[in-house]
């Protein structure tokens, strides 16, 4: 079997092209298979043995995860909302019918893996990326209406820099209220196919209007972009959409609302339409917000073939402000009275 390249191993800030694309010597890995799981194990980082006839590849049974593991001036690491993210990855798994891993078992390999690469993090703000990932490994390919009773669980760990060098720069969004990002029952599930599915628009999007992102409105319902979700900001109020099944619940996004009623802000989780957003963004700031970028500024909306500008186009103060308020907590410049940090050590 072929191996992977040595990984190449970093301590200083990534480039935002290369995202995702370098990665630790070792993952975490567990197996399910007779109705349990095994033993988790961390192993050196190579290709995984699946059969051809490997249910994830025929019938898209696979869930994922992302977020951050933080290294301090201590030399210890803090994981970022470990425990909502395993929970998360729990709830995808029995909406796919996979084997629902054991929290202490995933939790545990996740720790054990950071613990493992410690001396790989880069310090603030860069990161160690995490990607917990679940895939259905029964070799049948006559199983498209059954679920996989075998599963391969893995982490990924990447050492990640800064998203934005330089500072975070306003996005274009292209309003499409044709067309939803998921369906109705997997939109708050993190798999693969939803990414897939906001891929062929997304791409059109870039190609014809120059845009950075699809915000997926169907039917005029606004819900979120194919990888983050969406808040207006005013300098009291931040609105954004309620729970619901049609979209991602992220992590992120539950952060940003706890914190702005911390910072005295009034948050209004509701339902609006395109028409409402196109008139609020006169006086409302823009933002997505997600693992990777934190919070980010729109700066436009394309909708009906016009550019359409958020306040002046520019990166709004409240988003900065919110987006600093969570980046200090991670970064341990501000105390963690939430909880959402797990500290790790050698």
């Amino acid at each position: 079997m072929a191996k992977l390249p040595p990984p190449v191993l970093i301590q200083i800030r990534i480039p935002m092209a290369q995202f995702g694309t370098v990665f630790c010597d070792h993952l975490a890995i567990a197996r399910f298979k007779d109705g349990g799981w095994g033993d988790a194990a961390i192993e050196p980082l190579a290709p995984l043995p699946m059969h051809p006839a490997s249910h994830v590849f025929h019938y898209a049974s696979t869930c994922f995860e992302g977020f951050k593991a933080y290294r301090w001036q201590d030399g210890k690491a803090r994981i970022f909302r470990l425990h909502d993210h395993v929970a998360r990855m729990q709830r995808s798994a029995k909406s796919l019918h996979l084997p629902i891993p054991d929290p202490d078992l995933l939790t545990g390999m996740v720790e054990d893996l950071v613990r493992k690469q410690i001396d790989d993090i880069p310090e603030p703000p860069s990161s160690l990326y995490l990607r917990p990932t679940l895939i259905g490994t029964l070799p049948n390919i006559g199983a498209a209406a059954a679920p996989s009773t075998e599963a391969t669980l893995f982490v990924l760990a990447s050492p990640v820099g800064d998203y934005f060098a330089g500072g975070a720069r306003p996005l274009k969004l292209l309003v499409a209220d044709t067309y939803a990002r998921s369906t109705e029952q997997l939109g708050s599930t993190k798999t693969g196919g939803n990414y897939a599915a906001a891929l062929g628009p997304t791409l059109d999007a870039k190609e014809k209007y120059g845009v950075d992102q699809v915000l997926f409105c169907p039917g005029g319902d606004v819900q979120e972009t194919g990888a983050a979700n969406f808040l207006l900001i005013s300098d009291d109020e931040v609105i954004t959409k309620p729970l619901d099944t049609s979209f991602l619940h992220g992590m992120t996004r539950a952060s940003i609302l706890a914190l702005a009623k911390d910072l005295g802000y009034r948050v209004n989780e509701r339902d609006f339409t395109v028409q409402e957003l196109l008139e609020w963004v006169a006086t409302y700031e823009a933002a997505l917000s997600g693992t990777a970028a934190t919070l980010t500024p729109v700066g436009t909306l394309v909708y009906d073939e016009r550019e359409i500008p958020v306040r002046d186009g520019g990166a709004g103060p409240n988003t900065e402000k919110l987006r600093k308020a969570l980046q200090s907590i991670q970064y341990g410049d501000a105390p963690d009275v939430h909880g959402w940090l797990t500290e790790v050590s050698q």
